[in-house]
């Protein structure tokens, strides 16, 4: 995506499996696809989702 830098999660592992989040904020990717799709999201309402458990499994 033009105009967005990249970083990978603190939280990637060794494996490569690991999510980058975009800057600016809003865009969320696949590390391993690059050039695959790219999830447009709500940044704060995704946070909130995290700390409160919705995505543990």
């Amino acid at each position: 995506m033009n105009g967005h830098t990249w970083q990978k999660s603190s939280y990637s592992n060794a494996n490569g499996n690991c999510v980058e989040l975009s800057s600016p904020l809003g865009l969320i990717r696949d590390s391993k696809d690059p050039d695959g799709p790219v999830l447009d999201v709500d940044v704060a309402a995704f946070l909130r989702a995290i700390k409160d458990g919705r995505f543990d499994h």
